[in-house]
């Protein structure tokens, strides 16, 4: 059964909560977003603080990023979200997310990808059923031009349909699922695996 408006945007405020609670979206940084139709998602208003958001924080818009709502100004990285809703159709929920351990290491890894091999939480992305397996998050160099962003994220969301996520540098992470809760999963998952990778690079460098 599919969700009313009220109750998707309930999540996104939901998740706003946890998010900013845990320190992985301070102040107004950070969007979100859930498909609301084939056609079309909500998403966080422009400059709200996330761990604040009520029902008025949230529009409509369509897949080409444009507000179906006069008056409300959505969050510059719209088309980041509405490209995924239009690449997959079983993406429900977009989470966008500024925390230290995602800015620092993608800031600290020179290349374009970092793999994660070998960690129990893999199983927590989905389509990944064992440690023994590779996660490839790939890292798109940070552009104010999001157009010009997604566009080059596109092709390797194309060659990558297992993707389930992506960095920007020193900017923050890209995660979604076919709902709220599996795209919030996929952020623990996530922020657990940065904070082991930059625990193990000190380590080594100690």
């Amino acid at each position: 059964m599919s969700l009313t408006r009220e109750q998707l945007s309930q999540e996104i405020i939901e998740a706003g909560r946890f998010l900013y609670g845990r320190g992985w979206s301070p102040a107004t940084s950070s969007n979100y977003s859930t498909r609301l139709s084939a056609s079309q998602a909500l998403l966080t208003v422009s400059g709200k603080h996330k761990g604040q958001l009520g029902p008025d924080d949230v529009l409509a818009t369509d897949l080409a990023g444009n507000s179906l709502e006069p008056g409300k100004k959505p969050s510059a990285e719209t088309l980041l979200h509405t490209q995924l809703y239009g690449w997959r159709a079983e993406i429900g929920a977009v989470l966008h997310t500024h925390s230290v351990n995602a800015t620092v290491l993608s800031r600290m890894t020179p290349g374009e990808f970092i793999d994660f091999e070998d960690y129990e939480l893999q199983k927590a992305f989905c389509g990944v059923s064992t440690h023994e397996s590779r996660v490839r998050v790939p890292i798109f160099d940070n552009d104010q031009d999001i157009a010009r962003l997604a566009a080059r994220v596109q092709p390797w969301l194309d060659a990558h349909p297992d993707c389930v996520g992506y960095l920007i540098r020193g900017h923050g992470l890209y995660t979604w699922g076919a709902r709220m809760s599996d795209a919030l999963r996929q952020i623990e998952a996530f922020e657990f695996l940065f904070e082991c990778e930059l625990k193990t690079r000190s380590l080594r460098c100690s």
